[in-house]
C-alpha cells in the first residue's frame, strides 16, 4: 500500500440511457493538483452492483455511488469509478469467464455531481464495465460486480487512469438497500469488496436502507450515509486501520422520516433473513415465477426467518437505528481460526468508542 499524509478535515437526474453522453477515448490527462482534507493524497476505487447510471427516479440504479465519490473527493481523496454496465444486484462474487469486456467513460455525468472531483488528479472519472468487444450500449449485457473490481486491479486502473500499483482503498456502494443476514451472500456489493481483498486490497462495502416502502431510495439516506462514511474511512486511516485480511460491511438505517442514525455498532451478520427468493409453479408447467419473499418484522419470523443473534446486523440496523459494521471475510473454511484477531479487536474498539457518530 502507498503511504499517504492525513491531514485536518475540511470541508434533475438523467432521465434515460439515451440522454446520457459517453466516450470510449480517455480526455487527456488533467493536471494534478494539491488536495486538503483528511484523505488527501489516497487514491480510492469504487465500484458497486447498482450500475453506474443513476437514471431511475426510484435512486435504485447507483445514484448511491455518485454521493459516495461526492464525499470522497470532498474529504481529499483521488477517486476512480469502475461499475457494472447494467444493474447486477444480486450477483454476489460471480465472474465473467470468458469474452470481452469494455470499461467506457462517462463524460456525462448526473446532475449536480459533474463538478465533485474536479480538482482531482483523476478528476473522479466514472466508467461503465460491459460485456463488448466495441462500445457500450444501452442494451450492452454488464459484467458482473467482482468483474469490475478484478479489471480495475490487473491492469483497468493502469490503463484508463495511469495509475500504477493498487488503490489504497477499495469502496463499493453506497447499495439501493441493506445488506444484512442471509443477503450478505448474494450481494453484488459485497461481492466486489471480497474481490478487493482477495487481491490484498483494504475494502469497505457501503449499503443504504430505503424508505418505509423498500421500494424507493432518498437522495438523503445516500448523503448522510457518505459523509459518515467519509470520516469513518478518515478515523480507520488516521489509526492504521485499514487492513486487507477482511472487508467491513456497513449498513445505514433510514433518515428519511427525519430519525437520525445511531451510533455504530459492531455486529456480526444474521443467522436469519430478511427477504427470501419464493418460486410460484405456472399451474402444472416446468415454469416457477421467481418473487422476493418478506419475513414478518415484528420478531414473530419461524425457519429461515428466524434470527438467532442477539449482535445480528439485521436487529441493530432495522429494529433499532444504529449504523452497523460487521467483518467480511473471503474464506469460506469452516473452524478456521482467526488470523486477524488483533486487527479485528482494534477495529471493533474504534467503533465502539471512538468512531464518528452520524
Amino acid at each position: 500500500m502507498r503511504t499517504y499524509v492525513a491531514l485536518s478535515a475540511s470541508a434533475a437526474l438523467l432521465v434515460s440511457l439515451g440522454a446520457t453522453a459517453y466516450a470510449t477515448t480517455e480526455a487527456d490527462t488533467p493536471t494534478a493538483t494539491l488536495s486538503t482534507g483528511p484523505l488527501a493524497g489516497m487514491r480510492i476505487l469504487i465500484s458497486n452492483d447498482d450500475s453506474m447510471q443513476a437514471a431511475k427516479a426510484s435512486n435504485s440504479d447507483g445514484l448511491g455511488l455518485y454521493e459516495l465519490r461526492r464525499a470522497m473527493c470532498a474529504a481529499g481523496a483521488d477517486v476512480v469509478v469502475m461499475a457494472p454496465w447494467q444493474v447486477q444486484s444480486g450477483k454476489g462474487t460471480a465472474v465473467t469467464n470468458g469474452g470481452v469486456v469494455t470499461a467506457q467513460r462517462r463524460t456525462a455525468l448526473p446532475a449536480g455531481y459533474e463538478n465533485d472531483c474536479a480538482g482531482a488528479p483523476a478528476r473522479g472519472a466514472v466508467y461503465g464495465v460491459c460485456l463488448s468487444d466495441g462500445p457500450c450500449t444501452k442494451d450492452s449485457a454488464s459484467a458482473t460486480p467482482a468483474d469490475t473490481v478484478k479489471l480495475a486491479l490487473r491492469g483497468g486502473l493502469k490503463a484508463k487512469a495511469g495509475w500504477t500499483g493498487a488503490p489504497d482503498l477499495v469502496l463499493t456502494g453506497i447499495n439501493s438497500g441493506p445488506n444484512i443476514s442471509a443477503s450478505v451472500n448474494d450481494s453484488g456489493t459485497v461481492g466486489a469488496a471480497v474481490a478487493a481483498i482477495d487481491q490484498g486490497v483494504p475494502a469497505l462495502a457501503f449499503s443504504s436502507s430505503g424508505d418505509a416502502t423498500n421500494t424507493s431510495f432518498p437522495r438523503v439516506n445516500y448523503r448522510a450515509h457518505a459523509e459518515f462514511g467519509a470520516r469513518f474511512v478518515a478515523g480507520l486511516t488516521q489509526r492504521g486501520l485499514l487492513t486487507s485480511k477482511f472487508a467491513l460491511k456497513v449498513d445505514y438505517p433510514d433518515v428519511s422520516t427525519g430519525i437520525p442514525a445511531k451510533a455504530p455498532v459492531w455486529t456480526r451478520v444474521g443467522d436469519g433473513a430478511i427477504v427470501y427468493h419464493a418460486f410460484e409453479q405456472r399451474g402444472n408447467s416446468d415454469s416457477f415465477d421467481i418473487a422476493l419473499g418478506l419475513c414478518p418484522t415484528d420478531g414473530s419470523g419461524e425457519g429461515e426467518c428466524a434470527e438467532g443473534r442477539k449482535d445480528a446486523d439485521s436487529t441493530w440496523l432495522l429494529d433499532k437505528g444504529h449504523v452497523t459494521i460487521a467483518p467480511i471475510t473471503w474464506d469460506r473454511t469452516y473452524g478456521t481460526p482467526v488470523d486477524a484477531r488483533r486487527e479485528l479487536n482494534r477495529i471493533e474498539r474504534f467503533v465502539e468508542h471512538e468512531a464518528p457518530r452520524p
